[in-house]
């Protein structure tokens, strides 16, 4: 596992995630599975080229990777996380599944990190985030690296927690002061910050809003006819 070479800021951002889940990432995954919605939806929409890279930013568990690697058997797999603790139980995850060898991870901050020296490769055919840009303190910074690794005809795919618009406002103010307790912010911009990243690379967006605008689904892709 590789460590990045870290900054006042990241060092500072890691050590709180560490404190979060170093006892939380051993039922992160059972106490998730209920609100964590949408996260089978954008794994089935990966769909990589054979023998493709796919990266997860912030891979937390492993969780996804492992549902990753059951569908695209072929795929090289490739985690990135902040918290060395999380990537203690991504390592066991990919181990406990059978992936491990075609899997690398590295301890990194979203916003900065050089992926060749920390996972060997420089461009990926599909990079993904799931619920975390809405935990990244500087989460635009961490969305334009995103897709600056993108390879030719390469995907952006992000799930993250919406305004909940469709839900009673008194369920939506405890919803949002639940999220705060674990310095989780959903981020009101993201789709207009995704529109100007899409537009500026001559890339497509399509954005959905799912589960009554619960969760936001997102991908930012060559436009059609243009691969």
């Amino acid at each position: 596992m590789f460590m990045n070479a870290p900054t006042e800021l990241s060092v500072g951002h890691g050590a709180a995630m560490d404190r979060m889940y170093r006892f939380q990432r051993h039922i992160y995954d059972a106490s998730r599975r209920y609100y964590l919605l949408g996260r089978d939806e954008l794994l089935d929409r990966l769909k990589p080229p054979p023998g493709g890279a796919i990266l997860e930013i912030g891979c937390g568990t492993g969780r996804n990777l492992a549902g990753a690697a059951r569908r695209y058997p072929d795929a090289r797999l490739f985690g990135i996380d902040i918290s060395q603790e999380m990537l203690k139980t991504a390592l066991k995850t990919a181990q406990q599944n059978k992936f491990l060898r075609r899997a690398r991870f590295a301890c990194a901050d979203a916003t900065f990190f050089d992926p060749l020296p920390s996972l060997g490769q420089s461009k990926f055919d599909r990079v993904y985030c799931s619920f975390t840009l809405s935990m990244i303190p500087d989460w635009q910074s961490a969305l334009r690296h995103a897709a600056s690794l993108l390879a030719p005809s390469g995907e952006l795919h992000i799930l993250d927690f919406g305004q909940s618009s469709g839900l009673p406002k008194g369920l939506r103010r405890m919803l949002f002061h639940w999220l705060d307790l674990y310095h989780v912010k959903p981020r009101p911009n993201l789709k207009s910050a995704l529109q100007q990243i899409a537009t500026e690379s001559g890339l497509a967006l399509q954005f959905e809003q799912l589960y009554r605008d619960y969760t936001w689904l997102a991908v930012i892709k060559a436009k059609s006819g243009s691969q």
